[in-house]
């Protein structure tokens, strides 16, 4: 099992920066952040990194292709390749719908899976031969070349999934892998497993030679009431963006997460935080004490063939940013990051 750490780009950059070299010392195997235009610029902070790092991978997790048109993801994503010597890798996806509406975009008229999928294909060209010519129904290129070209023979660009079936199975069938997010139970695990397993196979791939992400809602503490007050302040906000068909896999009726987001809706953040339930935190988090954290994910995600964890670590900072309200006693990214080092990355070894 391999361990990753997201950051949402609101810090100080130093600050950021030294939470990356930290992770690159601790032996995590990559940092990844959301491609949004709500945070700092990803590709900007992980350059600044390219120097203070030696073995810890980057790229967005994931970048949508409506937003950042995918010649210029794999420009940027083929120059962090030269920067960092070979240790770039993309996830892509339509978009994060919620800042797709910011920008005045249905996204159910965008054809957001085929829209996906036809973005892989140029970046897979683009970043493989350097040129594209192509009539897609999406994106059409002639004779377009570029110089950013990659260190690494096969640079991974891999796809976001959450509602599932033809999103997992077409990323495994077409793709390196799938980070889906925001998934805590076994059953929503073996879900996309099963179709992933159906996509792989499809290609006359192994399913286990793929990237098998669980992007997850994390925090850990020694003491586990602050770690999951975190965790309760900003489920609200994450799951917002779950299909309903999700909610259910994760046993959430989408009813239960009505209110809540009439709340977010309105702007009303406090009323939202105070309108998620510890016990729906719960079930929509990992968050704890290390012991507590290890046994969600040797219980729910390990034993379903999930071979990344992929933790969106959360601490009063950033609780404060997104959500404006203060919550004490909250680990800070880098002792998270020890943390999980020291007393859950040893039992996956």
């Amino acid at each position: 099992m391999k361990f990753s750490y997201v950051t949402l780009p609101v810090y100080p950059l130093e600050q950021s920066l030294r939470s990356i070299e930290l992770a690159d010392e601790l032996g995590f195997y990559g940092v990844y952040a959301a491609d949004e235009t709500w945070h700092k610029d990803l590709w900007l902070l992980f350059a600044a990194a390219a120097d203070r790092t030696k073995n810890v991978r980057f790229g967005p997790s994931a970048s949508g292709v409506m937003l950042r048109e995918p010649t210029l993801i794999a420009q940027a994503a083929a120059t962090l390749d030269e920067l960092t010597n070979g240790r770039a890798e993309v996830v892509l996806s339509s978009g994060n719908f919620g800042l797709l509406a910011e920008y005045k975009i249905d996204w159910k008229g965008t054809k957001p899976l085929s829209r996906a999928l036809e973005g892989v294909k140029v970046v897979r060209t683009f970043l493989d031969d350097g040129a594209i010519t192509m009539d897609g129904e999406f994106f059409s290129y002639s004779g377009l070349t570029t110089f950013a070209r990659p260190v690494q023979e096969h640079l991974p660009v891999k796809m976001g999934a959450m509602r599932g079936p033809k999103s997992f199975e077409a990323s495994a069938e077409f793709s390196d892998g799938c980070h889906h997010a925001l998934s805590y139970t076994r059953e929503a695990y073996e879900y996309m497993i099963e179709h992933c397993t159906i996509g792989a196979e499809r290609a006359g791939k192994n399913v286990q030679d793929l990237d098998l992400g669980a992007w997850v809602v994390f925090s850990v503490g020694e003491e586990s009431g602050p770690a999951k007050d975190a965790a309760r302040a900003m489920v609200g906000l994450y799951a917002s963006s779950m299909p309903d068909e999700q909610l259910r896999r994760n046993g959430v009726e989408p009813e239960e997460f009505g209110p809540i987001l009439e709340a977010l809706g309105a702007g009303d953040l406090a009323g939202a935080i105070d309108l998620t339930s510890p016990e729906l935190a719960e079930r929509l988090s990992i968050a704890g004490t290390p012991e507590e954290c290890l046994e969600k994910i040797q219980r729910e995600i390990a034993p379903t063939g999930i071979n990344h964890m992929i933790l969106a670590i959360t601490d009063a900072a950033l609780v404060k940013s997104f959500m404006g309200r203060e919550v004490e006693g909250v680990a800070d990214v880098d002792t998270q990051l020890r943390l999980v080092h020291d007393r859950i990355m040893p039992a996956f070894a």
